[in-house]
């Protein structure tokens, strides 16, 4: 309740279900998106504003370190500060060998996933307060990466990463660093260049519940993360993984 939030990614998948839970709890809401997702992310505002809560939107390309800055320079101004930051939003493209894998793939990817975390994080800091948090999605591809989402696992395992160093980094300041790591959720993610239209006829069905996440599912795992209770959890892993596990 009160606490204000800016979230990556939160105009579909499990940025939104997360936007829409934290705005049931109480918490005033900015999202970023692309520009081209804006009728997404007007919807995304209608269901926050539904809860009685603040909703903004900021939409930009989270691969430009100026934007990021920015970004959160706006989101602190539109909430009156900022208490959690989501860095949700990401890139993955299947491919099938290393050689399919160009270097402007690479770098869009690392560029979203990567870079944008390290730089919003960065931009936030500077602004946060003791009891502040910040949560990462990461994903099992960290510690059980398929053969087709070389570099997509490859920026999960280093948001985990980046989530333990910061958490040991932030204590001493108050502020708490956790991470989201899911299994197999129906989002963008995979229709857009994610998977094969093979893998989405049987996507999830290797979990041990045999189908996928629906964001719905995973919202209460964000939930958690960023909850005043859990004062002493910092540097965790929540999963949402179906039975699959999750990275250490």
């Amino acid at each position: 309740m009160g606490k204000r939030a800016l979230i990556t990614g939160g105009d579909s998948g499990l940025g939104r279900a997360a936007a829409i839970a934290y705005a049931r709890e109480g918490a005033d809401v900015a999202i970023n998106h692309l520009e081209a997702e804006q009728s997404d992310a007007d919807e995304v505002l209608a269901l926050i504003r539904a809860e009685g809560r603040k909703a903004v939107s900021i939409p930009g390309d989270l691969r430009e370190e100026r934007f990021c800055r920015r970004l959160v320079e706006t989101a602190a101004r539109e909430l009156g500060g900022l208490d959690i930051l989501v860095n949700n939003a990401a890139r993955q493209q299947t491919k099938p060998t290393i050689g399919d894998i160009t270097s402007e793939d690479f770098d869009a990817t690392f560029k979203t996933n990567v870079y944008a975390p390290f730089w919003l994080t960065k931009a936030a800091v500077e602004r946060m307060q003791s009891g502040a948090v910040i949560v990462n999605t990461s994903s099992v591809q960290a510690g059980d990466p398929s053969e087709d989402l070389v570099d997509y696992a490859m920026t999960r395992a280093a948001v985990l990463n980046f989530t333990k160093s910061m958490a040991k980094q932030l204590a001493g300041k108050g502020i708490r660093v956790n991470a989201i790591a899911p299994g197999p959720f129906w989002t963008p993610l995979q229709v857009s260049g994610g998977a094969t239209p093979e893998k989405l006829r049987s996507f999830g069905a290797e979990s041990p519940m045999g189908r996928p996440g629906q964001p719905a599912e995973i919202a209460g795992a964000f939930v958690a993360a960023a909850d005043p209770a859990l004062s002493y959890s910092t540097g965790q892993v929540f999963g949402a993984t179906g039975g699959e596990g999750q990275p250490g």
